[in-house]
């Protein structure tokens, strides 16, 4: 495994509300591991990366040093213990991109943690692997991965994500794909597949099986991930974490059967069979039994954008008062690099 100034990496990737925040407090009460609430820092800004310039520049990298410590200091879940400082960021940096600003950060969190693995939870880092071996860190990759129909019902009922059963089966196909493509690329002993219903089911087993391919010592105090500082932390940062300070909901699988319908279930299974199949899961539906056509879609996309708005206008206040400073900076970084 890649080492980098002492520190090696865990990235997880797949898709949210995969049970990840919950493996994430686990892993956390590791003293090997540090394993912040994520920023989602690739995510954010490597779409923005066109508008900071040529890197190369001492200005250019410096704003995006400055965007990006201002950034992760406004992350809804702090980051207890460390405050960033773009002068001080700026001399650790042995290269001049987005992916070396991202390792350095997590390493300044990993050190203050005193741990030697840093792990980013950010799931859709998936679509940024390629970057991220390009720029020397070579992670093990933690794949993590629930049955699609639970994970679109969890996103109808988040804050954040699609709110249309066809937008939300399309992203965690694709995003399966790309985790399952990574893996046949990687040697074994880099990449780890966790099935978020074995976790809730066998958690013991499965944190047991992490951490010898990891070379560290499994300690019961992962079990009592619900009553750390972390945890704490992070559900009272928002609704949709709630469940963090909970103990393991053993029987928290199989809830679309119940409460999506069996149209939204016809349309998932259509788009996302394969994948489904693929990882184990037992179709509802005929494979024939359902259909649909691009007027269909385009009302999939016309009711996916109303819906959204109607769940920003019904979200918790408290929710939509956390993530407004960083949706202020993304405002405020749009328009400084639109004049």
């Amino acid at each position: 495994m890649e080492r980098s100034s002492g520190f090696s990496a865990i990235q997880f990737i797949g898709t949210q509300r995969s049970g990840s925040n919950l493996l994430r407090v686990m892993l956390n009460q590791l003293p090997e591991i540090s394993a912040p609430h994520p920023p989602h820092i690739l995510k954010t800004f490597f779409p923005l990366l066109e508008h900071y310039g040529d890197l190369r520049i001492d200005g250019n990298f410096f704003l995006l040093l400055s965007d990006i410590c201002e950034w992760v200091n406004l992350n809804p879940v702090p980051w207890e213990g460390v405050h960033f400082n773009p002068i001080q960021l700026s001399k650790m940096c042995d290269q001049r991109n987005l992916v070396e600003i991202f390792r350095r950060i997590h390493e300044i969190k990993a050190q203050y943690d005193g741990a030697r693995y840093w792990c980013c939870k950010s799931m859709e880092s998936v679509y940024y692997t390629h970057g991220i071996e390009d720029a020397g860190i070579h992670p093990v990759y933690i794949f993590i991965y629930r049955d699609g129909r639970d994970v679109a019902l969890s996103f109808l009922k988040a804050i954040v994500g699609p709110k249309h059963i066809y937008h939300l089966a399309r992203k965690w196909k694709k995003e399966q794909e790309l985790s399952l493509k990574l893996k046949a690329e990687l040697p074994r002993e880099r990449f780890i597949s966790v099935k978020y219903e074995e976790l809730i089911a066998r958690p013991e087993n499965v944190m047991q099986g992490i951490c010898s391919q990891l070379n560290i010592t499994y300690r019961e105090s992962v079990m009592d991930y619900f009553h750390s500082r972390e945890s704490v932390n992070t559900a009272s940062s928002g609704t949709m974490w709630k469940n963090v300070i909970k103990p393991i909901l053993r029987n928290n699988h199989h809830k679309y059967l119940k409460e999506l319908t069996q149209e939204q279930i016809q349309i998932f299974e259509f788009v996302a069979r394969d994948i489904l199949l693929e990882l184990g899961y037992t179709l509802f539906e005929s494979p024939s039994a359902f259909s649909f056509h691009k007027s269909d879609i385009e009302k999939f996309d016309l009711e996916n954008q109303e819906t959204i708005k109607k769940s920003l206008q019904l979200a918790d206040i408290e929710d939509i008062a956390k993530r407004k400073p960083q949706e202020d900076l993304l405002i405020r970084i749009k328009r400084r690099t639109q004049t």
